[in-house]
């Protein structure tokens, strides 16, 4: 394990516990027992290492999406693995860690999502592509369009005014929000196919 990567991962080890905005790049040199001269050949700067930290997730990302793909037995199965995926993380995700960023670090914020939503969407998209092929989704559907209107749900979902979290659960809403979008796009054979998944799990998708 490379000296960056190590970096990378006790930064977001840190800012998970802490938040982004507690922790100083002191705290972090200390926490790796190196100096900050050494941290800063690394990393030019705070904003630095959280877009660094975020490149890093987004490539560990899409080889689980392609690892999800290659190992599924079709579109359904292959969303189904990218929602326990994103089930997984969220269980781990602070909320103070996306106020801090869109407070204080907005502009990496703005750059980090707008990637985030690209990757997103065509995740998406060639999964439904898929499943029109297979003929577990419905034959006339508009992969480009529904690509895009999923991801506009998520942002709803991520929404804290319309769903505060003292109210919601975060996890709890993602399933929501991914059922509803199986049910809107599988065809009557990729019905059948999920709710024997439904069935079998006891109505869970995780």
């Amino acid at each position: 394990m490379d000296t960056k990567y190590q970096i990378l991962n006790k930064a977001e080890s840190l800012f998970m516990r802490y938040g982004i905005k507690s922790v100083t790049m002191d705290d972090l040199a200390r926490e790796m027992g190196i100096s900050k001269k050494t941290l800063y050949q690394y990393v030019s700067n705070k904003a630095d290492l959280i877009e660094s930290i975020f490149q890093l997730k987004i490539e560990e990302e899409q080889k689980m999406m392609a690892q999800y793909k290659a190992e599924s037995t079709d579109a359904i199965d292959e969303i189904l693995k990218i929602a326990r995926h994103v089930i997984r993380e969220l269980r781990q995700f602070s909320p103070s860690v996306m106020y801090d960023l869109q407070k204080y670090y907005r502009g990496t914020y703005r750059q980090m999502e707008a990637f985030h939503t690209r990757h997103i969407i065509r995740m998406i998209r060639e999964n439904i592509e898929r499943g029109m092929k297979e003929g577990v989704y419905r034959s006339n559907l508009s992969a480009d369009i529904l690509s895009k209107l999923y991801v506009a749900k998520s942002a709803l979902v991520a929404d804290q005014e319309l769903f505060p979290l003292q109210q919601y659960n975060i996890e709890q809403l993602f399933k929501e929000h991914m059922i509803y979008h199986i049910y809107g796009v599988a065809s009557p054979k990729g019905l059948k196919i999920f709710e024997k998944y439904l069935e079998d799990k006891q109505g869970e998708i995780d």
